[in-house]
């Protein structure tokens, strides 16, 4: 059983398929939403007649009952040659300013949509620029991102992603207390990273992290090493997790996060979803 979690699939994991298509396999699989990733493939945001596109996924979701969480992790949406880039953190504020801008987007598209959220993360520090001028940069860049996420009713859900400058738990905790704990200001918890790098056990960090959650990704990983694997294939003690979250009231999706398997994203889709409604058992 699932403990009553809704659960999601991330099109970042189907991206062989339309989006109409993914958006159909996950609501015959039964799953309750899905983590949308703005990309060229899926919903891009920079083609042309994003209104109306947008407005056909959103009558399209309706239909199908599925929730929606706006992600943000697309790879080469901005910059063909550089993975992420440019980020929160760069040096040349134009490149910025490239992020923000795309971010501002992502939170108006996710308004239309009806997302619970927008997951967005800061990038790696580049390589010769301090930390300091780093945190600088990321709370002044996110400052104009939640403006915006107030002004739609949208929250921001920040993800520590391991290697990059806000990186675990803590960090985003040293990011609210920058931004002056601002209210659309959440968090996004990837389970596997948990089991990658933070101290305490992935359930703790759920227990821990609870006030602040916004939107949970989920898949299995092995300490030490960050690498998304199927279900099975890592360390993770999953029931133990998925009870932390059912008590402690999160009410958002839990979004399966296979980003590298997209190659076996159907097969994929439907094993995780027997996994988590068994409770996680292995």
């Amino acid at each position: 059983m699932t403990h009553g979690l809704r659960l999601g699939y991330g099109t970042n994991g189907l991206t062989d398929l339309r989006l109409e298509d993914a958006l159909a396999l996950l609501a015959d699989l039964g799953y309750d939403g899905v983590g949308l990733t703005l990309d060229h493939m899926h919903l891009d945001p920079y083609a042309p007649d994003l209104a109306a596109r947008t407005s056909r996924i959103a009558r399209r979701l309706g239909e199908l009952g599925l929730a929606v969480t706006v992600e943000t992790g697309a790879r080469y949406v901005l910059d063909p040659r550089r993975k992420h880039g440019p980020t929160l953190l760069e040096a040349d504020a134009c490149d910025r300013w490239s992020r923000i801008r795309m971010l501002v987007r992502a939170v108006r598209i996710a308004a239309d949509l009806g997302a619970h959220a927008v997951h967005c993360f800061s990038g790696i520090l580049p390589p010769g620029e301090s930390a300091d001028d780093g945190w600088k940069r990321l709370a002044d860049g996110l400052g104009v991102v939640l403006d915006a996420a107030e002004e739609a009713g949208v929250p921001l859900a920040v993800e520590p992603e391991p290697g990059h400058l806000l990186e675990s738990l803590a960090d985003f905790h040293r990011l609210r207390a920058d931004l002056g704990d601002p209210a659309p200001l959440g968090l996004t918890l990837d389970i596997g990273h948990c089991q990658c790098l933070e101290p305490a056990s992935p359930a703790d960090c759920v227990r821990d992290a609870a006030p602040w959650l916004r939107h949970v990704q989920i898949e299995d990983m092995r300490r030490g090493v960050h690498e998304h694997l199927p279900f099975g294939d890592g360390e993770i003690d999953f029931p133990p997790v998925l009870a932390a979250l059912a008590d402690c009231g999160y009410q958002g999706l839990t979004v399966v996060e296979l980003p590298r398997h997209s190659h076996a994203g159907p097969e994929l889709a439907a094993h995780s979803l027997r996994f988590l409604r068994n409770g996680g058992t292995r």
